[in-house]
């Protein structure tokens, strides 16, 4: 029997003063609007890439506060873990060789067809904007039994 392989995936739910949530669109995604996010990196704690790959993508600084959801891709092996997150700093300024376009969007329930296409991530986005209750989520170093972070 082989190793699992699987891809971990992180994306945020941010928004501004106004209730505006960040939106970007991707070259190969074009199509449709999505939450920032990306891969996480071999060893690195999800909370600390989703933080990473926002401000790589965003320009904007963010401090996670729990997990919306997690979701899987059976398709592609791809874990997809949904943060919702606090604006910390930052304005948008997109990185040109990923994303087409950033920006803040008044979103909600009536109108988040016209900018999410794709139906597995537009039920990742309902679900952060109704984020009723927020999963713990926590990082640990097992070895000392050492708890390296915890949101809750």
């Amino acid at each position: 029997m082989s190793t699992p392989k699987h891809i971990v995936a992180v994306s945020a739910y941010v928004t501004n003063s106004k209730n505006e949530v960040l939106l970007v669109k991707t070259h190969w995604r074009s199509d449709t609007w999505e939450l920032p996010g990306g891969q996480v990196e071999e060893g690195e704690p999800p909370s600390k890439a989703v933080q990473r790959e926002f401000f790589e993508e965003t320009g904007i600084i963010i401090d996670p506060v729990g997990v919306t959801g997690v979701y899987y891709n059976t398709t592609k092996g791809i874990v997809s873990i949904v943060f919702s997150a606090k604006y910390v700093s930052g304005e948008v300024k997109i990185q040109p060789e990923e994303i087409k376009e950033a920006c803040f969007v008044e979103l909600n329930e009536e109108n988040i067809d016209m900018y999410i296409t794709r139906p597995h991530m537009r039920s990742r986005t309902l679900d952060a904007m109704r984020k009723k209750s927020l999963a713990p989520y926590e990082s640990w170093e097992v070895g000392t039994f050492t708890l390296l972070e915890r949101l809750e």
